[in-house]
């Protein structure tokens, strides 16, 4: 799953950024609410962790602009240091779908926004199943069969993405946006070294599925 936070803290920002990555999510930074615009504009995210305290604008405002436009579905988690009644007050009417105080731990957070991830997600069943697949996002577990391996964290984020889109093609461009942030910086061959491994991973699992090179297009997960 993607995050975009927006922290305007250049160590806090990078600190959460880091220890979501460990979590298994790609994450983007953005440090304004303008640099948060730019990238909802090119980049779909899954949720949103919000600072109130931004530089070029009240993080209330971002929250009322959200509340108008179409993506005001994405769950939002505030992370700021007013710990005022009204701002939580405010900021729940606003759409936000939980408040957390600076300072704070990071397993809380992680915790937290997986929590508003599950409720906005599927309510039946967290697994996700295509052919002899079973894959769970939140511990990276996937079994066929009797097999079962945990991925690691871009293989994971690799086989949600083919899962979900099966069996359409997952764009090229699509996939590596879903993969790397943007401040990372991806090899040209570095989503065909993922999709060898992952491929290996399969194999070791005995799967009939198989993830299929649509030259020049991208890829997909057949049975």
């Amino acid at each position: 799953m993607k995050i975009l936070v927006v922290e305007d803290h250049p160590d806090l920002g990078e600190l959460v950024c880091l220890e979501l990555n460990k979590a298994g999510f790609v994450t983007d930074l953005a440090r304004s609410a303008a640099a948060a615009a730019a990238c909802q504009r090119l980049h779909d995210y899954d949720a949103l962790i919000l600072d109130l305290g931004l530089p070029d604008t009240d993080g209330m405002d971002v929250l009322k602009e959200r509340s108008m436009q179409a993506k005001d579905d994405i769950p939002c988690l505030i992370l700021t240091a007013r710990d005022d009644l009204a701002s939580r007050v405010n900021a729940l009417n606003f759409g936000a779908d939980d408040y957390i105080l600076k300072p704070f731990d990071m397993p809380e957070l992680e915790a937290r926004l997986r929590a508003v991830l599950r409720r906005s997600g599927p309510k039946a069943d967290p697994r996700l199943r295509f052919g002899d697949l079973s894959f769970s996002p939140q511990n990276r577990l996937l079994e066929a069969g009797t097999e079962d391996t945990i991925l690691a964290r871009r293989e994971a984020v690799l086989i949600e993405t083919l899962i979900k889109a099966a069996p359409r093609v997952v764009i090229k461009d699509h996939l590596e946006e879903t993969l790397y942030g943007m401040d990372e910086n991806a090899s040209s061959n570095a989503v065909e070294a993922l999709i060898s491994r992952t491929r290996r991973k399969l194999k070791s699992l005995q799967s009939h599925c198989k993830i299929e090179t649509m030259h020049g297009v991208g890829y997909r997960l057949s049975n």
